[in-house]
């Protein structure tokens, strides 16, 4: 079911113009340097098609909520970082899928800006020149919008991916208000943060969970909130008070 994303009236993206493009169920804040909806439209029904074709051909793909047990170099590039990026984090590729269209649209769309943000339901894609401020947003949990994460141009590009067991529709199997993690695959902290969340049932679960996450290859650093509790790790991770 569709909640509107009332935390995008927030967004002020120095510098950039803001959009948004929806597509079926893909629903895309972008920043960039100019108005680029029509490229981004293209874009995103290009990565949708491209998935929905292999998930006819392979239904299982899109129904596991495991590791995907194939992978073929044959298959289109965003099929194969979701499967790669659930082996890493032991998810189900669609677990992924969020952070590999964000990352796809915001490739896309860098021959014609030298910055750009693709937000895509709490997931974010961004190739920065300045810094940037992402604040983390965990809906009615007292530490919601009072904590931000600050993103410098040596990061970019780079992906900011959060999973939630309170906020929004995506499946959690955990309580934590967001579980967030940065790294340079969006796939990949795509998957990882649904997997850090999951480790996150209440406050005392937070420190095993991190030391988890940050085994997982790629990623830079996270951060987990649930309830009162905050807790971060990683040499990417610099947090700022809003």
């Amino acid at each position: 079911m569709y909640e509107p994303r009332t935390y995008r009236r927030l967004v002020a993206a120095e510098g950039l113009t803001t959009f948004e493009v929806r597509v079926a169920e893909t629903d895309l804040q972008i920043a960039a340097e100019r108005d680029l909806t029509a490229a981004a439209h293209a874009a995103v029904r290009d990565v949708r098609a491209t998935i929905e074709a292999f998930i006819a051909e392979h239904p299982d793909f899109a129904a596991t909520l495991e590791p995907y047990p194939h992978l073929s170099e044959a298959w289109p590039a965003p099929v194969r970082a979701m499967v790669r990026a659930g082996r890493a984090a032991g998810t189900g590729p669609m677990a992924a899928v969020a952070g590999a269209v964000a990352e796809a649209v915001g490739r896309a769309l860098l021959p014609q800006t030298r910055q750009v943000i693709v937000e895509n339901g709490g997931d974010v894609f961004l190739a920065t020149d300045q810094e940037r401020v992402l604040a983390l947003y965990a809906g009615q949990a007292p530490l919601s919008l009072r904590v931000g994460l600050r993103i410098g141009p040596e990061l970019s590009p780079v992906a900011v991916c959060t999973s939630s067991g309170t906020v929004g529709p995506s499946l959690s199997l955990g309580k934590a208000d967001a579980a967030t993690v940065l790294g340079p695959d969006a796939a990949l902290a795509d998957a990882a943060a649904t997997a850090l969340g999951n480790r996150v049932a209440r406050a005392e679960h937070v420190e095993a969970a991190l030391d988890w996450v940050l085994s997982v290859e790629g990623v830079l650093g996270a951060v987990v909130l649930v309830g009162e509790t905050l807790g971060a790790r990683g040499r990417a991770v610099e947090l700022v008070r809003l």
